[in-house]
């Protein structure tokens, strides 16, 4: 049986018939991919084996959440969620200066901002084009790009490796969340200048803003089968067009 078909059928135990074999099952079969994620984050003041179990918690929600209707596998359904429990993690603990949550959740929507409108322009946005599209004063938006200095800084003394750089400055340097997304978004960007507009905006709301598929389906006028047809086509030309 296809590993996508054994996950399908350990969710439906679980789901239909409340299995918690099934979904200690499907949990081991997916640490893996939990692993991998966290290795991302690697190396920024916190212990992998930590982020490893932060990002089970999010493996576990999704697991919990799946919707059997779904047309995506859950390696796919998990992987935003582990994701954005890994980066919560972050943006509670891991500011050398304390931060109002307030602030935090600022920051890490104009970085997302930053990545949906330098898409759509084609350029980096301005603090005032940030602000329209975020709803708040460009002041706010300042100070919310400038919090990523208080992310906890690596030591002067720090040393890299034989290949890395050790220049003061670089040792001193910060990745924000959307960089580790950058080398993926140029492998997919030709890819997805051969999908309609309207195909494109629905894989942005789903894997990236983590909408499901009915909530995109209403934003959209379309049924939720045809959401989950256009998802699975869309997925069939990426695949298609970067192999």
């Amino acid at each position: 049986m296809a590993a996508g078909a054994v996950d399908r059928e350990l969710l439906r135990r679980y789901h239909e018939h409340g299995d918690r074999r099934a979904r200690e099952l499907l949990i081991e079969r997916h640490l893996p991919l939990v692993r991998a994620l966290a290795r991302r984050y690697a190396g920024r003041g916190e212990p992998v084996e930590d982020i490893e179990q932060v990002g089970a918690i999010g493996l576990i929600k999704a697991i919990d959440r799946f919707d059997l209707s779904r047309g995506v596998s859950l390696a796919t359904f998990a992987t935003p969620t582990v994701l954005g429990e890994i980066r919560r993690h972050f943006r509670d603990r891991g500011w050398a200066v304390r931060v109002p949550r307030a602030l935090q959740e600022l920051h890490a929507a104009v970085v997302a901002a930053v990545d949906r409108l330098g898409a759509e322009l084609g350029r980096s946005p301005s603090a005032s084009e940030l602000a329209r599209e975020l709803g708040t004063s460009v002041e706010e938006v300042i100070e919310a790009l400038e919090l990523g200095s208080a992310y906890t800084p690596a030591s002067l003394d720090q040393g890299g490796g034989d290949e890395e750089e050790t220049d003061a400055l670089a040792a001193l340097g910060g990745e924000e969340p959307g960089y580790a997304r950058s080398e993926l978004r140029a492998t997919l960007a030709p890819a997805l200048k051969q999908l309609p507009r309207r195909e494109r905006e629905i894989l942005h709301m789903r894997f990236t803003l983590g909408f499901s598929q009915a909530e995109i389906a209403r934003r959209v006028g379309l049924s939720q089968m045809h959401v989950s047809r256009l998802i699975r086509r869309a997925l069939q030309v990426l695949r298609e067009e970067i192999g």
